[in-house]
């Protein structure tokens, strides 16, 4: 009889957010458009669950071009009017306003730094952080270094991106490693970081 995976408790057993956890969260993530993704998905999930986010992410990517920052910076009026008419997503307005706010300041961030990634990983020195926390109570909401990360970020004139909203960031990027020291995917994770 095949052992079973042990895997961190969060995903329950809710097979979108298995995956999610199986495949995407925790690995070292360098593309822009993707952590883009990611910074706009953080925000709408601000006082809702993830997996509401996950169910809708598709709906998401149709309704942000795929999470191309430099499209979403040059929305206007009548895309917000869209994006507040499409029941596939959060209809937030000012979640998607800050959606729309942050791809500017994102395409700013590319041009000073050469990319997002650049920018956004220099705050842990290119690595990710490897916590060896054994169970979900340890897991904090936010550190010293997502107020610091938050703090630039609003300077730069971000929205919706609090110490708690980029902790998560850092968590589904991979900039910490904060799989539980028992789940499978905590040492396969270091591998791919």
């Amino acid at each position: 009889m095949p052992k079973t995976l042990k895997r961190c408790p969060w995903p329950a057993d809710d097979p979108r957010m298995i995956e999610y956890h199986d495949r995407e969260w925790g690995v070292p993530l360098h593309d822009d458009r993707g952590l883009f993704e990611f910074l706009v998905l953080e925000a709408m999930q601000a006082g809702l669950s993830w997996s509401t986010i996950l169910n809708k992410r598709e709906n998401f990517r149709r309704a942000f071009h795929g999470f191309d920052p430099k499209k979403v910076a040059r929305y206007v009026a009548k895309d917000v009017k869209r994006l507040l008419a499409d029941a596939g997503i959060v209809r937030n307005r000012a979640k998607i306003e800050a959606a729309i706010n942050n791809a500017q300041r994102f395409v700013e961030i590319q041009k000073e730094f050469g990319s997002f990634d650049r920018y956004i990983w220099q705050f842990v020195g290119g690595k990710p952080i490897r916590n060896r926390f054994k169970s979900l109570s340890e897991l904090p909401p936010k550190t010293a270094l997502s107020d610091a990360i938050s703090n630039d970020l609003k300077q730069r004139g971000f929205k919706f991106v609090g110490s708690t909203i980029v902790y998560a960031h850092m968590q589904a990027t991979g900039m910490v490693n904060d799989h539980l020291v028992d789940c499978f995917r905590y040492k396969e994770v270091e591998r791919e970081g």
